[in-house]
């Protein structure tokens, strides 16, 4: 009997996966061993250590291109600048949910309210902070790299839900408003295990089709089909379903604004950012390397499901009171037009979507970041109502705000007209322009949401209910820093980003 013979592996393709894996473990020791007091720094610099790594290993791998364990695992240009933004948002998103940890003593907690007969008292929280959200973030990332380089669905599946499981338990985190927190986590995990379960179910199908589960046999099978091609459109429909699911993409959006509303800020910053750069990671090395063969069968679902995404998106945008719904709704919008830009089905269309989900990164990141710091004793204050007067209460900030908002909205010289450009031009490129028409017409229904906030923080009266601005810490600070620079400079300069992803945008088979 022949001994086994493992299929050859190339470690320092896999070496910022397994920077952050590593880490990850090492911070559960850390739990264990160093003592409470201590904990929050110690895993914040290992969970930014781990990053910055990967980082580095991410950049030196650049001109690597290649397929390993035995086709599982591909690193390719998309591969990498996808990585790269995953870790960069990442750690970004880090040093927010550090800021809220170290600042408050506790994880997302500053205060406990607790009721004594008729009066409120307000104490500070015993609780030491929960400082498991740091290998639980470095985990999602790990699951987030491996899902963008996964090149058979099977790998694609684990890393789903590598990166899946540490969320939903993440949304769970929020001390103040608990059970709004467990409530959204709940959903989350319960959408997501149907979500999951269709992507398998889907990637049966596929097997029994194409009698293989890597990218490049779905291909070849694709290109010359066999078995029954009812087997490969109910695959490929249950496998879109686990993919529009991460997404955010209608009608699999329902999950998305309890989610935001209900996890802590720092988290929904977290998943607002680098979830959409895995999601559409993942979506765009399915449709382009397996599925490009059938995409006159998927582009006309697809693209009324980016024409349903927008317009929902938008409509329910406008009749939202919590800030953090309102940016949900927008999220979802912005994943129609993300899908726009996938359905171009060519290099532009590629280019523009890895270029769209920095720039939007980088601007919820800093909105996240502007509504932590508006609290009172009870908590973050969302409730638009709430945020009657700011701009005369706190100019800089509501400015900040402002300038955020309207790159939402897509105002020149921001990241937000550049990268609508970019995938807007791509799909006229690609012959969907019924698709450009339509994002146009849902842009302009999504602006007014936005210029009502402006609106309000401005133009109203501050009231008694007008709750004080935080001043930032060092790290809060570096996050809105961030966030403004990129967003200002993806709006006046942005070729050197636009060319990095040109490089990028060619997939290993």
């Amino acid at each position: 009997m022949e001994p086994l013979k493992l299929p050859p592996i190339e470690y320092g393709a896999l070496l910022p996966m397994l920077i952050l894996f590593g880490a990850a473990c090492a911070g559960i020791v850390v739990e264990i061993v160093v003592p409470k007091r201590a904990r929050n720094v110690v895993q914040l610099v290992l969970a930014l250590l781990a990053v910055t790594a990967s980082l580095t290993a991410v950049v030196l791998a650049r001109d690597v291109r290649t397929v390993t364990i035995g086709g599982a695992v591909a690193v390719d240009g998309p591969t990498l600048f996808l990585q790269g933004a995953i870790l960069v948002l990442g750690g970004v998103s880090l040093l927010l949910i550090g800021e809220r940890s170290i600042e408050r003593g506790g994880a997302f907690v500053a205060q406990a309210a607790v009721t004594v007969g008729s009066q409120k008292d307000t104490r500070q929280a015993t609780s030491p902070g929960a400082t498991e959200v740091y290998p639980l973030s470095v985990f999602a990332l790990g699951g987030m790299l491996l899902f963008v380089a996964a090149n058979d669905l099977l790998t694609m599946f684990v890393a789903l839900e590598v990166f899946s499981l540490p969320l939903y338990l993440l949304c769970a985190l929020a001390r103040r408003r608990r059970l709004l927190s467990q409530e959204a986590a709940l959903k989350y995990f319960l959408l997501g295990s149907y979500a999951s379960a269709f992507f398998l179910f889907g990637v049966a199908f596929i097997y029994g089709f194409s009698g293989g589960i890597q990218l490049s046999v779905v291909h070849e099978a694709v290109a010359n089909p066999q078995r029954s091609e009812v087997l490969l459109f109910v695959g490929l429909a249950m496998i879109a379903i686990g993919l529009l699911f991460k997404a955010a993409l209608a009608p699999f959006h329902v999950w998305t604004p309890d989610v935001y509303q209900g996890a802590p800020t720092p988290i929904t910053a977290f998943m607002a950012a680098c979830t959409k750069v895995a999601a559409f990671g993942a979506l765009l090395r399915v449709l382009y390397v397996a599925f490009e063969g059938v995409r006159w069968n998927f582009q006309p679902v697809l693209g009324v499901i980016a024409i349903l995404t927008m317009f929902v998106g938008a409509i329910l945008a406008v009749t939202q009171t919590d800030l953090k719904r309102l940016l949900a709704y927008s999220s979802i919008a912005n994943a129609g037009y993300l899908l726009v830009g996938v359905l171009a089905l060519n290099e532009s269309g590629l280019s523009g979507t890895m270029f769209y989900l920095v720039a939007y990164g980088f601007s919820i990141l800093a909105a996240f970041a502007i509504i932590s710091l508006v609290r009172d004793s009870d908590g973050e204050a969302t409730h638009l109502s709430r945020w009657a007067g700011i701009g005369r209460k706190s100019p800089l900030l509501a400015g900040v705000f402002t300038f955020i908002l309207l790159t939402f909205a897509g105002i020149p010289l921001t990241s937000g007209f550049t990268s609508k450009f970019a995938v807007f031009g791509a799909a006229v490129e690609g012959g969907q322009t019924w698709l450009v028409v339509f994002g146009v017409i849902s842009s302009m229904l999504l602006a007014f949401p936005y210029l009502r906030v402006v609106v309000l923080m401005w133009l109203s009266e501050p009231g008694e209910t007008t709750p004080a601005v935080s001043i930032p810490g060092f790290l809060t600070s570096a996050v809105l820093a961030l966030g403004v620079i990129v967003t200002v400079a993806l709006g006046v300069v942005p070729a050197p980003l636009i060319d990095l992803t040109r490089e990028a945008a060619e997939f290993v088979r």
